[in-house]
């Protein structure tokens, strides 16, 4: 019989290329779907999914949608992903931002627990927890310290799913993942807003591109092999948390300096620096060392940098055109 999976925040970036994936190896798969958006299906329908999958209308801040949700698709793995994923936004919405992104976690652990403890659960952590790094390399026992209200909350459900894991034996795994990009990212994010621009730059829609601190630098990866991880985490024996990374860290000028390359333009003639976009506590660099998801998953990128960015950069340019 084929496994059955909920996702919850399953139109994100992360939830379509899960729900994709999933799909392949012969899932039923279920989505989570919170009315926030006017929307929120769009990545679905742009990687062909919207009719092999489930939509239950539900809430991780309403447990007992979460219940109803969990009944409903006969889950075995439940893959949370549901979140307010903009760093900046945090500052703006940091009680929301708990609401969800800690508490939401919460919620569905102890849905699960009285429900089926047998289900396994997986947890989206993030590279955002260690902040201010501690270890020029991040990996699974770097200490944490959030520099952002989101960084704080994902913390806080990172935590909870260890204590569940711990407390009640549940099969709970966190990924710690770092940056991971794609078409299907959020336009507040830097990278698509960069690709995006570059797209709009070499059309002749736009002229310039706004900034914040472009020396910062990041691990970034493609959202595409990432869930990959995921999904091997849920199939080991027992569950554990793991960095997911590429290893290599490169400053947002040089991932600007890709794409502005790719249609031959340079980031010098059209990048402003603006001190609005300026973090109030700024996370300067991100490098994870994914030796344990290697060692234990066998779990390794596949996508490098450039061909992210120059794969973002071709999407946007179709998708301006079309405009």
């Amino acid at each position: 019989m084929a496994k059955s999976a909920l996702i919850t925040g399953i139109t994100g970036q992360d939830g379509a290329y899960l729900a994709k994936l999933l799909l392949e190896k012969g899932y039923e798969v279920s989505g989570l779907l919170a009315r926030r958006a006017s929307d929120t299906e769009w990545r679905l329908r742009e990687l062909g999914l919207q009719d092999d999958i489930q939509i239950i209308f539900g809430d991780v801040t309403d447990v007992s949608s979460l219940f109803r949700a969990l009944k409903t698709s006969k889950a075995e793995e439940v893959y949370n992903l549901a979140a307010q994923s903009f760093v900046a936004t945090s500052w703006e919405q940091p009680l929301l931002t708990a609401k969800v992104d800690a508490l939401g976690t919460a919620n569905l652990l102890e849905a699960i627990r009285m429900f089926d403890p047998g289900i396994r659960f997986y947890q989206a952590s993030t590279s955002e927890m260690f902040g201010l790094a501690q270890a020029d390399r991040q990996d699974e026992s770097t200490p944490f310290y959030p520099r952002s209200p989101y960084g704080v909350a994902k913390l806080y459900s990172h935590w909870i799913t260890v204590n569940y894991r711990e407390s009640f034996g549940m099969h709970a795994s966190s990924g710690i993942l770092f940056n991971h990009e794609s078409p299907l990212r959020g336009i507040q994010f830097v990278t698509r807003k960069v690709t995006d621009a570059v797209a709009r730059i070499k059309l002749g829609k736009q002229r310039e591109l706004r900034l914040g601190n472009i020396d910062s630098k990041r691990d970034w990866g493609y959202a595409g092999d990432y869930v990959e991880a995921m999904w091997l985490m849920l199939q080991q024996e027992t569950g554990d948390d793991y960095v997911v990374a590429t290893g290599r860290t490169t400053t947002v000028r040089d991932m600007c300096r890709i794409a502005f390359g790719h249609v031959g333009l340079k980031l010098e003639d059209h990048v402003i620096i603006d001190p609005k976009f300026f973090r109030p506590a700024e996370v300067d660099v991100l490098l994870g060392n994914p030796a344990k998801a290697k060692a234990k998953l066998g779990w390794e990128p596949k996508t490098s940098l450039e061909d992210l960015i120059t794969m973002m950069v071709d999407a946007d340019l179709r998708r301006v055109a079309c405009e």
